[in-house]
């Protein structure tokens, strides 16, 4: 099967943006670096999948005010996407559709949750939709992308990850690429944006 012939786009397909909030975005509470690169390939990619009438997921997180991420709590990040306030917010340049499959995560005080997975019923829905492979972009690489492409093929779904649209906190130099490495470790597969819209044209 060429390269092409596997990117084809077809029924068991969803996209995942992870976590394109306003707080991970240069500027944000937790701004990723570059973070902002990712928003252009990633309404590319929600074109492409509307276009099939395929499903959308957007996951993001969703803290109270308290929760044990934070270092006020004895957590290892600033406050970061809590409730109801504009950091929270999706990116402002980001094109959701208004079908989008909304996962809010790491709502309860207590539990971190980089996963889209952990403490949701993600996985539910997709099965629900008979959906088999995800293709996922969002941030960031080394956290939430990671985590949730882990739990995705724990889950029994294909993962290809759009290496172009996703961007990495790197609390240690080198952490974008062990989490490539890990991905790719689980059976996910990376591309780039370009190769899956040249495929699907």
């Amino acid at each position: 099967m060429s390269l092409s012939d596997e990117l084809r786009l077809q029924d068991g397909d969803a996209l995942v943006l992870v976590d394109v909030q306003q707080d991970f975005l240069p500027g944000g509470h937790l701004g990723v670096p570059d973070g902002d690169q990712v928003i252009a390939p990633l309404n590319s990619a929600v074109r492409l999948f509307q276009s099939r009438d395929l499903p959308v997921v957007a996951t993001r997180d969703w803290h109270p005010l308290n929760h044990c991420s934070f270092e006020p709590q004895g957590g290892p990040w600033p406050q970061h996407c809590v409730q109801h306030t504009q950091g929270a917010d999706w990116a402002p340049q980001l094109q959701l559709p208004d079908d989008v499959i909304v996962i809010s995560k790491g709502d309860t005080a207590t539990q971190e949750a980089y996963s889209g997975f952990q403490g949701t019923n993600l996985a539910d829905r997709l099965h629900h939709r008979q959906v088999r492979r995800l293709v996922i972009g969002g941030l960031a690489t080394d956290y939430c992308v990671l985590q949730t492409v882990l739990d995705a093929r724990a889950q029994g779904f294909e993962a290809l990850v759009l290496k172009d649209a996703i961007r990495a906190v790197n609390v240690s130099p080198g952490d974008d690429e062990k989490a490539l490495e890990r991905m790719r470790g689980a059976g996910a597969r990376l591309t780039r944006s370009q190769d899956l819209f040249d495929a699907n044209r």
